[in-house]
């Protein structure tokens, strides 16, 4: 899988690609992840990318031309023969969009290529959000500084179930929200720690027991803690 994402601070995403899981998705040549300083394609010299808004208003609106044509260029760099069908989806990372679940990004790890669009200031200008934009996303109801931080939840919820990214293939099955169920506890060593003991039944080693242990408390602590994923 290909993921570029388009910022106007890549700085903010140094980091969290250089490390841990994300780190060995890219090593294992699983996913590759590519930043663009969007004010390479700024609209003069001083690197501009954002101007006031129409009709008033506090807050800058990032400008349609250097979107537009960040948008076009790493289109054709993707599929020069075809630049319309370069990526599977143009996502805009924006606090009114359809609310990240899991399901979103099992679909989304299905994906071949991918663009992410972190908006900044007021947000985008609503024209390229209408001829380019596939697919509009929130990583939650609340309001970020900008949409780098959501590209990083995003992109790191979908490098980590490519099969073969994690040294435990399986695991990624077991996790919260797959199956809208919540994880069950989990103990390690070692089995007593002040009085308090690792359930007996993860010591008996009878598989099916254990098994069926799990299950029931995934959905006892969905039903107390998230009652509404079992409505979805």
């Amino acid at each position: 899988m290909h993921i570029d994402i388009l910022t106007v601070l890549p700085e903010l995403l140094e980091s969290p690609f250089q490390h841990s899981i994300m780190k060995r998705a890219q090593e294992k040549g699983l996913l590759s992840i590519k930043v663009h300083h969007l004010r390479k394609w700024a609209v003069n010299d001083y690197g501009q990318v954002d101007d006031y808004q129409y009709g008033g208003g506090a807050g800058m609106v990032m400008m349609c031309e250097p979107l537009a044509n960040a948008i076009e260029e790493l289109s054709k760099e993707r599929n020069r023969d075809d630049p319309g069908a370069a990526y599977d989806e143009i996502i805009y990372l924006t606090p009114d969009g359809e609310k990240l679940n899991q399901k979103i990004v099992n679909a989304l790890s299905l994906k071949e290529n991918l663009l992410l669009i972190c908006g900044h200031y007021k947000g985008i200008d609503e024209r390229i959000r209408e001829h380019f934009i596939t697919r509009e996303i929130s990583v939650g109801d609340y309001v970020l500084s900008g949409g780098e931080i959501a590209a990083v939840v995003l992109a790191d919820a979908i490098g980590r179930i490519i099969p073969g990214v994690l040294n435990d293939e399986t695991s990624a099955l077991f996790d919260s929200f797959q199956d809208n169920l919540l994880a069950p506890p989990v103990y390690t060593r070692p089995e007593d720690f002040r009085g308090w003991k690792v359930p007996d039944v993860l010591l008996s080693g009878d598989h099916k027991k254990i098994e069926e242990w799990r299950n029931e408390l995934s959905f006892k602590r969905t039903r107390e803690r998230r009652p509404d994923l079992q409505n979805d």
